[in-house]
């Protein structure tokens, strides 16, 4: 008691729900903690990135990272603290990647020196190689996704190949949207492990 007794009651409970998790490997307590944090994450995300699709999907990866290390986190600090601190890294580098993809190629951009560095970009024709390497990912990618449960593969498919909005997969499928984003979270999470044991997709 001695290791969380500088934590707030809420903090104890919470430390109490991680040690379920971790050696019980119970799922309620997991449920739980994402039910305690959800919402508080998503609109801290939702303030980062302005667009509540990528809030949700930012949300889900953050509980998921956080869920993958839970043997890491100590009582130093809250669980809360940390599960934000986790949420806040990984949206600064979707932030990130998301900027160097929108940088104007033909302008380049200035560092903080002021030097202005040119984006040499290859021509957007694969060569028959990289052709070929693309398609086997692609292909690996679509075995991985036609293990699934039909009505994950659908969502997987919708969601991800076809870029379709939460809301759009709602009304095609006449599904309410919280089942949709419930689904499409378990859906991750059966993808996730999957992948792990196919490394070279990536």
């Amino acid at each position: 008691m001695d290791m969380i007794s500088h934590l707030s009651e809420k903090g104890q409970y919470d430390y109490q729900l991680v040690q379920r998790a971790l050696h019980q490997g119970e799922q309620k307590a997991f449920g739980e903690l994402m039910e305690r944090y959800r919402e508080p994450v998503y609109f801290m995300l939702l303030k980062m990135v302005d667009n509540r699709d990528d809030a949700e999907d930012l949300t889900i990866e953050a509980f998921g990272k956080a869920f993958r290390r839970l043997q890491q986190y100590t009582p130093q600090f809250a669980f809360s603290t940390w599960l934000f601190k986790i949420a806040t890294n990984n949206c600064i580098d979707f932030i990130r990647k998301k900027r160097i993809r929108a940088i104007s190629i033909d302008q380049g951009f200035q560092t903080e020196d002021g030097e202005t560095i040119e984006i040499s970009v290859k021509d957007a024709v694969l060569d028959p190689a990289e052709a070929m390497q693309k398609e086997e990912r692609i292909r690996k990618m679509r075995e991985i996704v036609d293990k699934l449960k039909p009505r994950y593969r659908k969502l997987v498919e919708m969601r991800y190949f076809d870029e379709m909005a939460y809301e759009e997969i709602a009304e095609e499928l006449n599904l309410p949207l919280g089942t949709v984003k419930a689904q499409l979270f378990r859906a991750r999470e059966f993808l996730f492990q999957m992948m792990k044991n196919t490394r070279d997709v990536y």
